[in-house]
C-alpha cells in the first residue's frame, strides 16, 4: 500500500518548461530553488528519472489537505496515522519529528529519489552538484535537528535500500534498514548481537554516523564502533569503500561525525557479538511525599547507582521528575533473575523502611527474558504486552513494533532539547553529594533523565578502546551518563488549525528546560552534547559535538566534499553556510 503525498515525475516534469539551463561558475554560492531561471528544465529531470529507471518522484505535503480541510476525514485520519512510526517512515514527504518551534518545520523537498542502490545515489548527488541543488538524505528520518528534509531540495531517500545479510561475525546493512528489522535477522534468528540503536524504527545509517547508542552500549560500546566496512557515495558521485584499510579517514569520519555530512552511505557493515543467555528489566516509579524527602531519594539512588549498578551490566534510564517522583526504566545484560532481584533487593528495602515518606506509583517490575526473544514480537506480545505496539498497517511484518515508551516522539513538535555528558568523577564518594544536589535544585527547574548507556564510564576496557577510534567526542570514554531535558507536543503541524503546535506554552518551556540545564552544567567545566539528541540553538556545537576531534573532521569534510555540497544543519563544515544551507557566507 503507497502511503505518500507525491506524483510521478511525468506529470510534473511535462509542466515545466523545457529551456536549456546556461552555464555558469563553479562552485556556486548559491543553491538554486524553483522559479530560479537556471533551476534544471523538465528534459534535464527527464534524463535523471530515465538513468533512475522511473525511480524520481515530486513531491507534495500531506498535510496540504488539512490545510483546506482541517476538520475533514482525511486530515483526522493522517494525525492518526501519523502517530504510527512505520506510517512516516514509509512516506519520503513526512519525517517522524515534525519540527521544533521558533526553529524548523517539516517541510517536502521538490523531488525524491526512491533510491535501490548506490548506482541509484551517485545518479543523484552527480545530478545536485551539476545543477547547484540543495540535497537532503533520508533513511528513518528521526533527526531532532531537522537535518533530513529541506523546502526547494532534491532528497536522495534511501528507506528500501533494506537488505540485510548474515555471516558468521559480521552483518551487512542497507542504508534504509531500520533497527527493529536487523535485530529480528541478528538476534531473534541468528541467535548474535548487533549494537544499534534502542529506538526500533530508527535508521541504522543514520544512527552509526552520528556515533550510535542502545540500551547495552555500556557493555557493547557504540554502533559505531562496530563498524567494519561502509559503501558511500562522496560529493564527485564516486561510490567508494571505507574501511580501517582503504580510505581510512573517511572511515574515522564516518564513525560518530554526523549524518548527511561527507557523503551518502549506501551499506554499513557491522561486527557481531555474542548474545548473553538474559537481558532484563528493572521499572518503577516512587513518589516522595516532601521536598525533603525527595532530596533525599536522590541521593540514595546516586549512591546506589554508584555502588551497583555502575557496570557494564546495567543501561537504559532514571528519570528525576519536578513533582517529586523518580521513575526508574533500566535494562540488564548477562544477569538472571536471581541476580537482577538481589541486586535491586537493598534499594526496595530501604524504600520500605522509610514507607511513610515515600510510595510506589508503580509497583517495581523485576524481570528478565531469553535475551534472544528481546526483540521478538510475538514473544513480547505474549509476556509483556504493555511494552510494545505492534505495527497493524496493511502489509506490514509480524516482527514490526515500537517500544511503548517511544510513542511520544512520533510526529512531535519539539519545544526544547538539550543533552550533557556528566563525567564519572561525579561518581567519586566526596562527589556525590554534590551532584545529588545538584540534581535535586536542577529538578526544581524541569524534569530530566539520566541516560546510564549513554556514557561509557564502567564498559570494558576493550569497548572503551574501540570508542576513542571514532570520531565522537572523547567526553563519552569518561562520562557515566548523558543527562537530558525536553519538551514538545504531538502530532502537531504548524498551520493546520485544531493542530498547531503551542508557540507561548514552547517557548515557556524552553527557558525552564535552559534553566534546568544550566544548573547541571555547573557540574563540569567543559560539557559535551551528544549531537543526535542537542540543543538546535547550541552556540559551541563543534566543541560540544566533537570535542577536539572537530579539526580532523573538517580535514576530512575539505578532502571529500570540498563545495559543500553535503549541509546540515550545525554539521561539520556548516559554518560556511546560510542557516538554510542555500548561501554560501563569504
Amino acid at each position: 500500500m503507497k502511503r505518500r503525498a507525491a506524483l510521478r515525475l511525468t506529470a510534473a516534469a511535462a509542466a515545466a518548461p523545457l529551456v536549456p539551463r546556461p552555464a555558469f561558475a563553479r562552485p556556486a554560492d548559491v543553491r538554486l530553488r524553483p522559479g530560479d531561471p537556471r533551476w534544471p528544465a523538465g528534459a534535464a529531470w527527464q534524463g535523471l528519472a530515465r538513468r533512475l529507471r522511473g525511480r524520481l518522484v515530486a513531491l507534495h505535503s500531506p498535510f496540504d489537505t488539512c490545510r483546506s480541510a482541517p476538520k475533514g476525514a482525511q486530515c483526522a485520519a493522517l494525525f492518526e496515522n501519523v502517530r504510527n512510526p512505520y506510517y512516516i517512515g514509509d512516506d519520503p514527504a513526512l519525517t517522524q519529528t515534525l519540527g521544533w518551534v521558533d526553529a524548523w518545520t517539516s517541510r517536502t523537498s521538490a523531488y525524491a529519489v526512491e533510491a535501490r542502490d548506490a548506482s541509484d545515489v551517485a545518479a543523484a548527488v552527480t545530478f545536485a552538484r551539476e545543477n547547484d541543488l540543495r540535497l537532503v538524505v533520508k533513511g528513518g528520518g528521526h533527526s531532532y535537528l531537522g537535518t533530513s528534509n529541506a523546502p526547494d531540495s532534491l532528497l536522495i531517500w534511501t528507506r528500501r535500500m533494506n537488505d540485510i545479510v548474515v555471516e558468521s561475525d559480521a552483518v551487512t546493512l542497507g542504508a534504509g534498514c531500520i533497527w527493529v528489522h536487523a535485530y529480528d535477522a541478528v538476534t531473534t534468528k541468528a541467535g548474535r548481537y548487533v549494537q544499534g540503536g534502542g529506538c526500533t524504527t530508527v535508521g541504522v545509517a543514520g544512527l552509526v554516523a552520528s556515533g550510535g547508542f542502545g540500551s547495552f552500549s555500556k557493555h557493547y560500546g557504540t554502533a559505531a564502533s562496530s563498524l567494519l566496512e561502509a559503501e558511500v557515495v562522496t560529493a564527485d558521485g564516486k561510490v567508494r569503500i571505507a574501511s580501517a584499510s582503504t580510505n581510512a579517514d573517511l572511515f574515522w569520519a564516518l564513525k560518530g561525525g554526523g549524518g548527511g555530512t561527507f557523503g551518502v552511505v549506501t551499506k554499513i557493515k557491522l561486527r557481531l557479538h555474542d548474545l548473553p543467555e538474559f537481558f532484563g528489566a528493572a521499572a518503577m516509579k516512587i513518589r516522595a511525599s516532601s521536598d525533603d524527602a525527595f532530596a533525599r531519594l536522590i541521593a540514595r539512588i546516586v549512591d546506589f547507582y554508584a555502588e551497583n549498578l555502575f557496570n557494564d551490566h546495567w543501561g537504559e534510564q532514571i528519570h528525576i521528575g519536578s513533582d517529586n517522583t523518580l521513575e526508574v526504566s533500566m535494562v540488564s545484560q548477562g544477569l538472571d533473575q536471581a541476580a537482577v532481584q538481589a541486586v535491586w533487593k537493598p534499594f526496595l528495602d530501604w524504600i520500605a523502611q522509610n514507607s511513610s515518606d515515600y510510595s510506589f506509583v508503580s509497583k517495581p517490575i523485576l524481570a528478565v527474558a531469553p535475551a534472544r526473544n528481546w526483540w521478538n514480537a510475538q514473544y513480547i506480545e505474549q509476556n509483556y504486552p504493555f511494552a510494545i505496539v505492534q505495527n497493524k498497517l496493511p502489509g506490514s511484518a509480524p516482527s514490526e513494533f515500537w517500544w511503548r515508551g517511544d510513542g511520544s516522539q512520533v510526529g512531535q513538535v519539539l519545544y526544547a532539547y538539550e543533552s550533557l555528558w556528566l563525567p564519572a568523577s561525579l561518581l567519586d564518594g566526596e562527589n556525590r553529594q554534590h551532584l545529588a544536589d545538584t540534581f535535586f535544585q536542577a529538578s526544581r527547574s524541569w524534569d530530566f533523565e539520566l541516560h546510564f548507556n549513554k556514557g561509557l564510564a564502567g564498559a570494558p576496557a576493550g569497548a572503551i578502546a574501540a570508542s576513542r577510534d571514532t570520531a565522537t567526542n572523547p567526553a563519552v570514554a569518561s562520562a557515566f551518563a548523558l543527562v537530558i531535558a525536553g519538551d514538545g507536543q504531538g502530532p502537531a503541524y504548524p498551520g493546520v488549525r485544531g493542530h498547531e503546535p503551542d508557540a507561548a506554552a514552547a517557548r515557556k518551556s524552553a527557558l525552564s528546560v535552559r534553566q534546568c540545564m544550566d544548573g547541571l552544567r555547573s557540574l563540569t567545566p567543559h560539557p559535551g552534547s551528544y549531537v543526535s539528541e542537542s540543543d538546535f540553538f547550541a552556540r559551541d556545537w563543534r566543541h560540544s559535538y566533537w570535542g577536539a576531534n572537530y579539526a580532523r573532521l573538517a580535514a576530512v569534510k575539505k578532502k571529500y566534499d570540498p563545495d559543500g555540497l553535503f549541509y546540515v544543519h550545525h554539521g561539520v563544515g556548516s559554518e560556511a553556510w546560510s542557516s538554510d544551507g542555500f548561501t554560501r557566507l563569504r
